[in-house]
């Protein structure tokens, strides 16, 4: 039996494998401000890393991290820019080009790559959450001070989606919290977590000897994470953890 090949069939099938939906690639970090104190870098859909830097007397001028994660027209930052100047750039930067309203910042411990930058956020009615131990020593210290505190974990809404804040024990210092934002599976890790191939860097108020034991722990409560943010560095995936880990094992 003679088969007989419509062109138009065929030319039809082939618009429509065309017209489904292709598979989405892995998302290309890109940073999307840049000024001479402040840096933001897209690496996902809905999360950014903030920027800015630290001068000190052992280490140089230190590129400080934080995290800015949202979901519809709200935002969560979890750490300051390291002066009110940067904070002030970045809330405004946020507003303006996001178009976010920021629902908190939560700075992860009392250093002050984490909260030195706390006061423009107060004078733009930011609300703000800390570890109860992290207020204490911001007070203990004469730093600003968060304006809500939590015991083991404080669990936000951004959008639809939770931003989950949690202590899960002493290393970089004994108010080191971890932030999760589940919709993303993307932790910032804060100063508790290495980038790769960093040294061991500032002690003067660590817990060297439970440090990798909290950091089991917190692989253990986000076996599913796929992108860690360190306080400093770049980031990375679950080899953060694992090299955190070692790096801090005394056994």
């Amino acid at each position: 039996m003679k088969v007989i090949i419509n062109p138009l069939l065929i030319l039809l099938f082939i618009t429509t494998l065309n017209c489904r939906p292709q598979k989405q690639g892995a998302f290309i970090s890109k940073v999307v401000y840049k000024s001479d104190d402040l840096r933001i870098t897209q690496i996902t859909e809905d999360s950014f890393v903030h920027t800015s830097f630290l001068q000190t007397n052992d280490f140089g001028n230190v590129p400080c991290n934080g995290l800015i994660v949202r979901n519809g027209n709200e935002a969560i930052i979890f750490d300051t820019p390291t002066n009110d100047k940067s904070s002030e750039a970045l809330i405004q930067w946020i507003k303006e080009t996001l178009h976010c309203k920021i629902n908190a910042i939560i700075p992860t411990h009392f250093h002050i790559d984490c909260l030195a930058g706390l006061k423009a956020f107060h004078e733009n009615h930011i609300p703000s959450y800390a570890y109860f131990k992290t207020i204490a020593l911001a007070k203990e210290n004469g730093y600003v001070v968060p304006k809500n505190s939590f015991r083991d974990s404080l669990n936000l809404k951004v959008g639809d989606e939770n931003v989950i804040t949690k202590f899960f024990g002493e290393g970089h210092t004994k108010d080191n919290v971890v932030g999760y934002f589940s919709n993303e599976n993307i932790m910032f890790g804060g100063c508790l977590i290495k980038e790769l191939d960093a040294g061991k860097g500032y002690l003067g108020d660590a817990n060297v000897a439970d440090w990798s034991s909290t950091v089991e722990s917190v692989k253990k409560e986000y076996p599913n994470v796929k992108i860690i943010v360190p306080g400093h560095g770049e980031f990375g995936n679950k080899k953060l953890l694992d090299y955190t880990i070692s790096l801090f094992n005394t056994q």
